[in-house]
């Protein structure tokens, strides 16, 4: 029950974000100029956890290969791709973070220098319900690493929201809140090395 008024409300804030966006699908040309355009980007979000449990906190986006999750209290989780890695700090251990590489995991689809999403078998589904247009991704190459499903609204082209399933088949929704495009973000939010000795300090 409580998913089910989860996705109500997020599919009513998505039609909030869609406004006057006209009924059409994107390409898949209109959405890879989309991100490779968007070099830089900050702004606020909200995660649907799979249990129903929402987290929100701050996004830093630095293409290539750079993003930051800060979450908010209590969770106060922080994740950091950056350097080819992507690190998870829990507050409630000392034994530094856990770090995987980036390129095995779904959002490295979305931080690669080019995207080309008309790469064979990297599409696996577009869908559009004629405000938003939902895009599944995936590596050609290694299927098994998961999946990410984009949503974007159109007029102009805007990322709302991401699906990342893991390669545990844990889906992971995050919405995002007023993100802004452009403008100076510090490489220091993505050095995994200087925030794991801030930490130990």
């Amino acid at each position: 029950m409580i998913k089910r008024i989860l996705y109500t409300v997020l599919a009513l804030g998505l039609a909030l974000y869609a406004g006057s966006a006209s009924a059409q699908q994107l390409s898949l040309a209109q959405i890879s100029q989309y991100l490779n355009q968007l070099q830089t980007a900050q702004g606020g979000f909200t995660q649907i956890n799979q249990d129903g449990t929402l987290s929100t906190g701050q996004i830093y986006i630095k293409r290539p290969g750079r993003i930051r999750f800060e979450y908010n209290a209590p969770d106060d989780t922080l994740v950091i791709g950056g350097g080819g890695s992507l690190a998870i700090f829990d507050p409630r251990s000392n034994a530094g973070p856990d770090r995987y590489p980036l390129n095995q995991t779904p959002l490295g689809i979305i931080l690669r220098e080019n995207v080309n999403l008309d790469q064979a078998d990297m599409v696996t589904g577009v869908a559009s319900d004629g405000t938003t247009t939902t895009v599944t991704a995936q590596d050609p190459d290694h299927p098994e690493y998961g999946n990410i499903q984009l949503v974007f609204t159109a007029n102009p082209v805007e990322l709302r929201q991401w699906i990342v399933t893991d390669d545990l088949g844990t889906p992971t929704t995050v919405i995002l809140n007023d993100l802004t495009k452009g403008g100076r973000v510090r490489d220091v939010l993505f050095n995994i090395q200087a925030e794991t000795r801030n930490r130990s300090n």
